[in-house]
């Protein structure tokens, strides 16, 4: 985030207009949580992967064969293990890329857009967007949704930031590019609209969080050392219980996972079983982040 210093002052100097305009951008509207959810069912799952591969270390201007083989990862093993994983289970999922991934592994975005599962934008090269200028950030939005749409056969409807680095000209480019949804922001549980300085967008937001990515416990890219470990175990007792409140309270669960991470032995069969306890306790609806922002949009009590 930029650190710039702020015209009015310190924070705590402030006038009440610039606090609440700062608060204003991109502000959770009215709940876009539906009537009623497909077919009867009690509660939305929709399934998400980000397919940041390499991108991070370039990002980072970091050259270092090692970092940049953790990401490949994601490509040889962790992308082919949960296709194999969603298709044994029936169930579509959405996968984000960054541009500079998908032209890296084509073959995987065709592939998986092939599957039928949704391709989702995330960046041009998982570039820090509250870095950027308006211009700079609109014009790696417009490329990187270019280059997705000519690899998946078809256009991408939604956005999540790389590292949900939602910027004050995000929402901007979002109406401009007249996307779908967003998946970045976390003011609610529950899918919402987002709202432009108080001007309603019929934009969705379909909320993650922090508590539903795997990258929080399981970040072997940077930092691994310094961040303690956390037993596959126990994410998965924290994914479990996230869904089933979310079962309970007939909304959504969305989970945010990435294949460098999730995709390892011990990670993908956590997925599995989480997966499992799902659909066996059933009244579950299975989407897409397209579908679930859609019905969303089209149902809102």
């Amino acid at each position: 985030m930029m650190t710039t210093a702020h015209p009015d002052g310190e924070p705590w100097q402030w006038p009440e207009p610039t606090w609440r305009r700062i608060v204003g951008r991109a502000r959770a509207g009215r709940s876009l949580h539906p009537a009623h959810w497909p077919d009867g069912a009690r509660c939305a799952v929709t399934l998400s992967f980000d397919a940041d591969h390499e991108t991070i270390p370039l990002r980072d201007a970091d050259e270092s064969p090692m970092r940049i083989s953790q990401g490949q990862y994601g490509n040889r093993r962790g992308t082919p293990r949960i296709r194999a994983l969603l298709q044994r289970a029936g169930i579509p999922a959405t996968f984000f890329y960054p541009a500079v991934s998908a032209l890296l592994h084509p073959d995987e975005v065709r592939g998986v857009a092939g599957d039928g599962h949704e391709i989702g934008i995330h960046s041009w090269i998982h570039e820090v967007n509250t870095t950027l200028t308006y211009e700079v950030e609109r014009d790696l939005s417009l490329r990187a949704a270019e280059v997705l749409s000519r690899l998946a056969g078809r256009d991408p409807v939604g956005v999540r930031t790389a590292s949900w680095d939602f910027s004050v000209n995000t929402l901007r480019v979002i109406r401009e590019m007249k996307l779908l949804y967003d998946s970045s922001l976390m003011a609610d549980d529950e899918p919402y609209e987002l709202l432009d300085d108080g001007e309603a967008t019929g934009i969705v937001e379909l909320p993650p969080e922090w508590i539903r990515d795997d990258a929080v416990y399981f970040n072997m890219l940077r930092f691994s050392a310094l961040r303690p470990y956390t037993p596959p175990s126990a994410v998965e007792e924290i994914f479990r219980a996230e869904f089933d409140g979310a079962w309970q309270e007939g909304g959504l669960f969305l989970l945010t996972m990435h294949p460098h991470i999730i995709g390892h032995r011990s990670r993908i069969a956590l997925l599995e079983r989480l997966v499992a306890h799902m659909q066996a306790k059933g009244g579950c609806w299975f989407a897409t982040h397209a579908q679930v922002a859609a019905w969303c949009r089209d149902h809102a009590a």
